[in-house]
């Protein structure tokens, strides 16, 4: 029984150790968001993280649609309720899957890559070398990051919405018999702002999640190559079990009130 307290006492300790060191990082990082910003830094961490992420996210955005489109269309057919396959596709990939699944992707492309990089940099003492240059390692290394990461994940998440849609599109004309025109414009007709600008606001947290897991675990290493190799693990692995986390309290928090949609049932479209 002792020894089982005290296996939990560690744990607690080594979180509570953990959260503090974390908002220690956190609140130097909003100091440096008040310094000047080095903009070439951020141009090329934005091509890093957008442009070179699109076309992963892209492919599991599209197989994501697809695939989406089969289960909702094989699940209604029970209940002939196949014409609703083009409007959940779009509230499905919008609302949730886009986001978090692509959330996911960029965590795991880049979360660790950022981990690395710094990783590397700290046991090769080149953050040390920026301060004996009298330059801020958070300004000129970490802010970048995720101010990048903040602009381009809803930009990538929009490429992801149109391209998990036209998924289901693909998989919905040439494998289920809809009408391609009809299925476009029952998509059109049925989403709302509030899907698109919803999950939107979910990638642009993601995104900073993504990036300051990759920073602070990539900073906070040691160890030479095996500890950038735990920093990089451990990066993408909290990075995305917090964007699961925070999708739920946001989805709650974006979604306690109705949608002015006027009723599901009445705007359920044809499959002609």
């Amino acid at each position: 029984m002792f020894t089982i307290t005290r296996n939990i006492g560690k744990v607690v300790i080594l979180f509570l150790n953990n959260t503090g060191h974390f908002f220690i990082f956190f609140t130097k990082i909003l100091r440096s968001f008040f310094k000047p910003w080095y903009f070439k830094n951020i141009i090329n961490q934005m091509t890093f993280i957008g442009y070179f992420s699109l076309p992963v996210v892209s492919l599991t955005s599209f197989f994501t649609g697809g695939a989406l489109a089969l289960q909702i269309y094989y699940g209604g057919n029970q209940f002939n309720s196949e014409a609703i396959v083009s409007s959940i596709v779009a509230l499905g990939i919008t609302r949730e899957l886009g986001p978090v699944l692509g959330g996911i992707v960029v965590a795991g492309r880049v979360s660790s890559a950022i981990a690395a990089e710094l990783g590397t940099m700290k046991v090769t003492e080149q953050i040390d070398a920026l301060k004996t240059l009298s330059a801020d390692p958070i300004s000129y290394l970490i802010v970048p990051r995720i101010i990048s990461g903040i602009i381009m994940l809803p930009i990538l998440i929009i490429f992801a919405d149109i391209i998990g849609i036209m998924g289901g599109w693909f998989i919905g004309t040439q494998s289920l018999g809809f009408n391609g025109s009809v299925y476009i414009q029952n998509t059109v007709d049925f989403l709302e702002v509030n899907d698109i600008s919803s999950g939107l606001i979910k990638a642009s947290f993601f995104g900073f999640i993504i990036t300051i897991m990759g920073c602070y675990q990539g900073f906070n290493s040691n160890g030479g190559a095996q500890g950038v190799g735990k920093a990089t693990t451990n990066a993408v692995v909290s990075a995305s079990v917090l964007i699961l986390a925070s999708n739920y309290i946001m989805t709650c928090l974006l979604y306690t009130s109705p949608s002015p949609r006027d009723g599901l049932l009445s705007r359920m479209p044809s499959s002609a």
